[in-house]
């Protein structure tokens, strides 16, 4: 019988679960979403975690054992370990890659990095929230300070997050809604008139830092395309973990089978 390696995966998005599989990152992106009809359709974004990971929370010894081949010898595609409260005991320095998957199956593999940006202060920023809370925000925060707050915030956010940040170019949606009673959101799925008075109330009060557009997440709707900079991972002990996207031209040059798919 064939001998596989066995892998603990974390998704990320749309749920929040931790995995045991045989498969390796680009089968388990393609069993996931187009391999059976018990998953998800849809995008997925998960990570891979070290395979020494253990903590008290999970019974990660005893379903790691469970995850063998079938008789017919074929690797086994899933275990679910927990489906509940799981990025909250899972250590950042234990996330090895995060991969963004297409709804048809495609992967991208991100790395670490550091995030080295001067980020111009007071400049208003669209963030998705992904996990545990999956609120769309504007704030007036840069991605280090929004961390820190959503984290120390245990009224408004949680002790482990994971967000992302959308593209949106505020300034010609604010000047093209000047007037207009009609107004359409460059946002699917958010409503116009709320993004609106959030990005107009940011904008005139400059001691208000954070306003929440939507209490539900976009990031079904939205194109990968429109993400920028990456991902992030932050804890309340002030880590952060961030995981950047490759720019347009890479992706296009280096993959384009997922760019090209990337919707």
């Amino acid at each position: 019988m064939a001998e596989y390696q066995k892998h603990l995966y974390m998704i990320v998005f749309p749920i929040n679960a931790l995995v045991a599989s045989q498969l390796e990152p680009r089968a388990f992106a393609q069993h996931y979403t187009i391999g059976s009809a018990r998953h998800f359709q849809g995008k997925v974004v998960f990570a891979e975690l070290d395979i020494n990971f253990r903590d008290p929370y999970f019974k990660i010894e005893e379903y790691l054992e469970k995850t063998v081949p079938h008789d017919d010898g074929m690797p086994k595609r899933t275990k679910f370990i927990s489906s509940y409260r799981v990025l909250e005991h899972v250590p950042l320095d234990v996330i090895q890659k995060l991969y963004l998957v297409t709804v048809n199956g495609k992967a991208l593999e991100l790395s670490p990095a550091p995030y080295t940006a001067e980020n111009v202060p007071g400049l208003i920023r669209i963030f998705q929230e992904i996990e545990p809370i999956s609120n769309l925000i504007a704030s007036r925060l840069d991605q280090r300070s929004f961390g820190k707050y959503i984290t120390s915030d245990t009224a408004k956010g949680a002790s482990r997050v994971c967000f992302t940040q959308v593209d949106l170019n505020i300034e010609e949606f604010l000047e093209s809604s000047k007037n207009r009673e009609i107004i359409v959101s460059p946002i699917p799925d958010s409503n116009p008139y709320r993004l609106l008075d959030c990005l107009t109330e940011l904008q005139n009060i400059q001691d208000k830092t954070v306003k929440t557009i939507s209490l539900s997440s976009v990031l079904h709707s939205i194109s990968y395309r429109v993400l920028r900079h990456g991902f992030w991972f932050f804890d309340s002990d002030d880590n952060m973990l961030f995981f950047p996207i490759p720019s347009a031209h890479e992706l296009e040059t280096t993959h384009y089978e997922w760019w090209k798919n990337a919707r």
